[in-house]
């Protein structure tokens, strides 16, 4: 991600992180355009410099949102993106924001680090893909390039890969051809 959150140094400069040059072209014309965007990490200990490397970018306060946030702030944060007229970021850490919030105000997702799983991380995409979103959403995945993240990545795809052909090769028919007795005698428990 950075190599300060790391180093456990709190100066996150830009150009020590090409996932943060990348994180300012993206969100300069997010902000142009007056749109919002979910940022999600795996990791706590990054949100707040996210926050406070977006804020100079959108020129507003966003929110953070993690596992500590207590439940009552949570609410709060949700309705404040939702209903302020211009809040232009959640960082939001995957595990706590990934699933259960509705933010259809925003259209963009960066995953800035990848989750293991897949549907983890499609959960969290779908914070913005529900009904109420009236814009198309646009997903940014960071990989950076020579890191374990390509792993992560390739593994990722392999796993949707497989979901998918699991999916799409097996036959759920034999459910709908049983007749009324084979159905019945499915669910009847015999003692």
């Amino acid at each position: 991600n950075h190599p300060d959150q790391y180093l456990g140094r709190d100066e996150y400069f830009e150009d020590d992180s090409g996932k943060f040059l990348r994180l300012r072209e993206i969100c300069e014309t997010i902000y142009e355009k007056r749109e919002k965007v979910l940022v999600f990490t795996q990791f706590k200990e990054i949100t707040e410099p996210l926050k406070e490397y977006l804020g100079s970018i959108f020129k507003h306060e966003g929110l953070v949102f993690h596992g500590s946030t207590p439940i009552k702030r949570r609410k709060e944060i949700v309705d404040k993106f939702q209903n302020h007229e211009y809040v232009p970021f959640i960082v939001l850490s995957i595990k706590a924001g990934g699933f259960g919030l509705n933010l259809t105000t925003a259209n963009h997702v960066i995953h800035f680090d990848r989750w293991w799983n897949p549907a983890v991380e499609n959960q969290a995409t779908d914070r913005v893909f529900r009904i109420g979103q009236k814009k198309n959403v646009i997903v940014h995945k960071f990989v950076t390039k020579g890191t374990l993240e390509e792993k992560i990545d390739a593994m990722l795809q392999e796993k949707a890969n497989l979901s998918n052909e699991i999916i799409q090769s097996s036959n759920e028919a034999w459910i709908t051809e049983m007749n009324n007795e084979k159905l019945m005698n499915l669910f009847t428990l015999s003692l």
